[in-house]
């Protein structure tokens, strides 16, 4: 098929990193992988980022003249032209950037509707958010199959689905080869240096600079033990989250962004992976960390239960609780046995239920109900 990539959160060609943007790099080449042809003509694209509340009724009217433009483009175009779409696919919508464009043109072409990660909060139906939460209704009231990633949203999204629409669970994914490749070549021996705790997350406002928070509290209470910290990220919070890891003098070191082709070796560089996870839909950075043979500590919110296996590849806490991350963290770093027997659990659960070949399995199946 011809496939229609729409990201009205962020496209894949970002130059800023997040896991929005890996996760539609990601259905970009399982959709490929497939052997579908995928396409992002510019009249489907949107404005990147989420706007403020009180621009989108003015988001939504232009949005049906977009629409308008993309149909009679669709119609313009000859039969077996590669942007003559046969299918429309959609990574990412919610009330605060819902997809517009969608529902009308797939209803205008008669072609079929594919939602990725779309949520329900019927707490948004009043006030300022109303005008987005009404436009997902409309997207899910359309679609034709729901692929529901973070398992948070299943019951919402399928209150709102038509008779006959199918919602499947798509486990979130990665790649895993090149973090399982990282973690065989390190580890030759790293002396007696102490633990190395590894944490990656963009330096932004709201739920990131909580989760620093957090953090910074729960490497507080850890003063007293052995340890190195390194933080991957950057971004417009970085001065106050800088200002959090102060106290801590040299044993928090930053890095800042770098390119994700030296991701995998600074996962496997480390010996034990944090973050807090306030507010997290179910963090990239947890597969990505797994996958290199890392144990977890996290907050249990959202999906990340869905990623990281209490007990068995990591350790869930209450989320924003920094005395319970601290303890949980204080007893694998007493616990490197423990650290070996969780991180190798990490890797096998990683490559059998997260890699992107079970991923393009489920993919493929679930695309065979739209027949």
């Amino acid at each position: 098929m011809r496939v229609l990539l729409h990201t009205p959160l962020k496209p894949p060609d970002s130059p800023i990193p997040s896991g929005d943007r890996e996760m539609a790099r990601g259905l970009a080449r399982l959709l490929r992988r497939l052997g579908h042809h995928v396409v992002m003509p510019a009249g489907s694209r949107v404005a990147a980022g989420v706007p403020p509340a009180d621009a989108l009724l003015a988001l939504e009217r232009r949005a049906r003249t977009q629409a308008a433009r993309l149909i009679a483009r669709w119609h313009r175009l000859p039969v077996g032209h590669p942007e003559r779409f046969d299918l429309w696919f959609t990574y990412h919508c919610y009330y605060r950037k819902p997809d517009w464009l969608g529902p009308v043109v797939t209803r205008a072409l008669g072609v079929p509707y594919v939602l990725v990660e779309a949520s329900h909060a019927p707490r948004r139906a009043q006030g300022p958010t109303r005008v987005g939460h009404r436009a997902v209704e409309r997207a899910l009231a359309a679609a034709d199959l729901v692929l529901t990633v973070n398992p948070r949203d299943v019951a919402g999204v399928r209150a709102r689905l038509r008779p006959g629409a199918h919602q499947v669970w798509l486990p979130p994914f990665i790649d895993t080869a090149p973090y399982a490749a990282a973690r065989r070549m390190a580890k030759a021996g790293t002396g007696n240096a102490p633990p190395l705790l590894l944490s990656v997350g963009m330096m932004r406002t709201r739920d990131k600079l909580d989760s620093y928070r957090v953090l910074a509290e729960a490497l507080m209470g850890l003063r007293d033990r052995p340890w190195r910290a390194l933080l991957v990220g950057d971004g417009p919070a970085r001065a106050e989250v800088e200002a959090l890891m102060a106290p801590l003098g040299d044993r928090v070191r930053f890095v800042g962004a770098v390119p994700r082709g030296d991701l995998p070796a600074i996962y496997a560089s480390a010996d034990l992976y944090l973050w807090p996870a306030i507010n997290e839909a179910y963090g990239m950075a947890f597969l990505e960390a797994q996958a290199a043979g890392l144990p977890v500590v996290a907050g249990r919110t959202g999906g990340v239960p869905a990623v990281v296996a209490d007990g068995v590849t990591g350790i869930l806490t209450p989320v924003g609780d920094a005395a319970a991350f601290a303890a949980a963290t204080a007893g694998l770093l007493n616990a490197p046995a423990e650290r070996v027997r969780l991180g190798a659990a990490a890797r096998a659960r990683m490559a059998a239920r997260h890699d992107e070949a079970a991923a393009g399995r489920a993919l493929a199946a679930a695309l065979r109900r739209l027949r």
